[in-house]
């Protein structure tokens, strides 16, 4: 039975997760994410890629996490914050919004300027702080289904004692669970 199985199981290995370190630039960090989530060779990108990298400090622990979202949340400021903040990261004027004047709307035309900007940021001062310990590679998945419900995350560190070894996706639990449904 799928659900019988341990998180090691099915879990990601190190070896094989994006993984990049506090003090790197969100541009080095994105492009390494990319490698993972993309196949190169073909350039197909696909759902099952990792979303996330963990990020390692120099002795290999972790201590964050990046995510497509924080990311996006980064390099385009104006997705976050109150209307205000949006448009002012925008440059544009309350009352031109007001006036919904988008066809003189020039605030995309720096989309890419302030994209580069923004990706000089360093991950350590973007990166999601890590919430809880994780989960031990030889707990039960329901245990990890668990976890992860109520934790409200999509990627779970993987831990044999202190070690980390791996990490476990929504997307991984999610095709043990409908494994089921081919029985």
């Amino acid at each position: 039975m799928p659900l019988r199985r341990k998180v090691q199981d099915i879990m990601v290995p190190l070896a094989d997760y994006a993984t990049t370190g506090p003090d790197k630039l969100l541009k080095d960090a994105v492009l390494e994410m990319r490698k993972i989530y993309c196949q190169v060779e073909t350039g197909e990108c696909t759902e099952a890629g990792h979303r996330t990298s963990l990020v390692l400090d120099e002795d290999g622990n972790l201590v964050g996490i990046i995510d497509f979202r924080s990311v996006l949340k980064t390099l385009i400021p104006e997705l976050a914050g109150s209307l205000g903040e949006k448009i002012s990261a925008l440059g544009v004027s309350i009352a031109f919004a007001e006036a919904d004047a988008s066809d003189l709307d020039e605030s995309a035309a720096g989309f890419v300027e302030r994209v580069h900007k923004y990706s000089e940021t360093k991950v350590k001062d973007m990166m999601l702080k890590i919430r809880g310990k994780g989960i031990q590679a030889d707990a039960r998945l329901i245990d990890a289904l668990r976890l992860l419900y109520r934790l409200k995350v999509t990627v779970m560190p993987v831990y044999e004692g202190e070690k980390l070894v791996g990490a476990l996706r929504d997307s991984d639990l999610f095709l043990a669970t409908a494994a089921i449904l081919a029985e």
